[in-house]
C-alpha cells in the first residue's frame, strides 16, 4: 500500500532536515517514524483524498518538537572524546609494564638492549646515541629498528601484543 510517492517522501525528508538543522540521521528517523504512523493509520489516510501529505508534514513537525523538548529535559549526553579530562595513570599498570619490559629486554642481545636504553629510556636522539656509543648514525638507526622488531617478537612470544 502506497500512501505517498517518492517525490513526496523526498520533500518530507527535506522538511525534516530543516527541522533538525541539517542532521540527516535525525531527519531520517523523523520521516521513518512518521511513515510508520501513516502505515498504522493508512485506512483513514487512504479514505480521505489529499490528507496524507499535510498529515505527514504535521507529524514530522510534531515529532521534531517532541525530540527537541526531550533533549532539553534530560542532561546533555557526553562522550569520552567530548571530555577534556586527563586520565590518572595507574601505578600498578606502570609497575606491570616495567616488569614485562624488563623481562623482554633481558631476552634481547646486548647491542639491541643498549641502543634501546639510550634511545627510549634515556630519551637520547639518534645523533647523541651514536656519539655516546661511538657508532655511525646509520648503524644506530638500523640497530634501533632491528631491536624494536626483536622486542616485538619477544613480547608476542610472551602473549603480549605490542601496539605500533
Amino acid at each position: 500500500m502506497r500512501v505517498i510517492s517518492a517525490a513526496e517522501e523526498a520533500a518530507l525528508l527535506s522538511f525534516a532536515r530543516t527541522l533538525t538543522l541539517g542532521d540527516v540521521h535525525s531527519a531520517e528517523d523523523l520521516v521513518q517514524e512518521a511513515l510508520l504512523r501513516a502505515w498504522r493509520h493508512a485506512d483513514r489516510l487512504i479514505s480521505t483524498q489529499g490528507l496524507a501529505r499535510p498529515w505527514l508534514f504535521t507529524v514530522v513537525r510534531r515529532l521534531a518538537i517532541d525530540s527537541f523538548r526531550a533533549r532539553r529535559a534530560r542532561p546533555v549526553e557526553l562522550f569520552l572524546s567530548d571530555l577534556d579530562v586527563d586520565v590518572v595513570p595507574d601505578a600498578g599498570g606502570r609497575t606491570l609494564t616495567a616488569y614485562v619490559l624488563e623481562r623482554a629486554m633481558a631476552d634481547l642481545s646486548p647491542h639491541h638492549r643498549e641502543v634501546l636504553v639510550h634511545r627510549y629510556y634515556l630519551d637520547r636522539s639518534v645523533e647523541d646515541t651514536a656519539a655516546e656509543l661511538k657508532l655511525p648514525i646509520g648503524t644506530v638507526k638500523s640497530r634501533t629498528s632491528h631491536a624494536l622488531r626483536a622486542l616485538r617478537r619477544v613480547l608476542m612470544s610472551q602473549g603480549i601484543h605490542a601496539r605500533r
